[in-house]
């Protein structure tokens, strides 16, 4: 079967290393073999990811995010609001909006979906006017994310639980003020996490009820408890286990506030699809069928 679907990939090269680049071939050949044109546009950053991206969607073309959750929200964002036909090729650490999705990385799975499949409207989020995909957070795994793109020595996971380690150590709980819908919540505690996705931190299911679709964000709160109890909450992140503990706390809305109402002179970052886009407070509303992605 050939198609008449002319593809745009954006690819991060310094995602996974060349990573990114080499699970491009592949797929580049198969979706060439079916008849399509695929012309290939390497990052030299986010603001240029975004620029092509914006190009590529204004000529009528699919266009590919091929990297990580940083880059696949970037692109992905950059589309979300218009009719853009938007494709994920995971090639990253965390792939964590990929998995949400149930987009399949292997070359030969994916294809046909490229090629011959319905896109799917899905939310978006837009966080302090800035579209993202996955989730915003703001606490200890903000801080995790800082300390992990500070390490050079390792990669992915053992790159992120090296720096949750270190954040957790020396983390003093955050007295947050959450405001979901207009309703204030007053809590102390290691994070916040406004998810559109269940997954974030590198497979971690934050939000195990969380759908992408359904118009709300799921609001995670970890509430502050001592430091054995929150490594066992860590470890019961992969199976989403942990919103049954008493320390767990899940809100849902359209629109998040997320501050810090402590003493002044403290400062928090905030996270966004893997990138670190500034710090607390940050203001989440969920962008309705915003994105329309080529997904099962």
């Amino acid at each position: 079967m050939t198609t008449s679907r002319a593809f745009t990939a954006i690819v991060n090269p310094a995602a996974g290393g060349s990573a990114s680049a080499s699970s491009l071939i592949p797929l580049a050949r198969l979706l060439r073999e079916a008849g399509a044109e695929v012309a290939v546009e390497y990052s030299r950053g986010l603001d240029h990811a975004h620029t092509v991206a914006r190009d590529a969607a204004a000529a009528g073309r699919v266009v590919l995010g091929v990297g990580g959750d940083g880059m696949i929200g970037c692109v992905g964002g950059a589309l979300a609001g218009t009719d853009a036909v938007f494709g994920i090729v995971p090639a990253g650490r965390g792939n964590d909006f990929a998995r949400q999705l149930g987009v399949p990385s292997d070359p030969e799975l994916l294809a046909p979906l490229l090629l011959d499949g319905e896109p799917r409207a899905v939310d978006a989020i837009e966080a302090n006017g800035t579209p993202v995909l996955g989730s915003v957070y703001a606490g200890v795994d903000a801080v995790a994310n800082a300390n992990a793109n500070k390490t050079r020595l390792l990669r992915g996971s053992a790159a992120y639980y090296v720096g949750a380690l270190r954040a957790i150590v020396s983390w003093r709980a955050a007295d947050y003020r959450v405001i979901v819908d207009g309703e204030e919540h007053r809590r102390e505690g290691y994070t916040v996490v406004a998810a559109n996705s269940g997954y974030y931190g590198f497979g971690k299911h934050i939000a195990p009820d969380a759908r992408v679709d359904d118009g709300l964000l799921d609001v995670v709160l970890v509430r502050d408890a001592p430091r054995t109890l929150f490594f066992a909450v860590m470890r019961e992140l992969e199976a989403g286990t942990h919103v049954r503990r008493p320390q767990v706390e899940v809100l849902r809305g359209r629109e998040v506030r997320i501050e810090l109402a402590g003493p002044p002179g403290r400062t928090l970052p905030y996270g966004a699809d893997g990138e670190l886009p500034g710090v607390l407070p940050v203001t989440a509303k969920v962008m309705p069928g915003a994105l329309h992605v080529l997904a099962p």
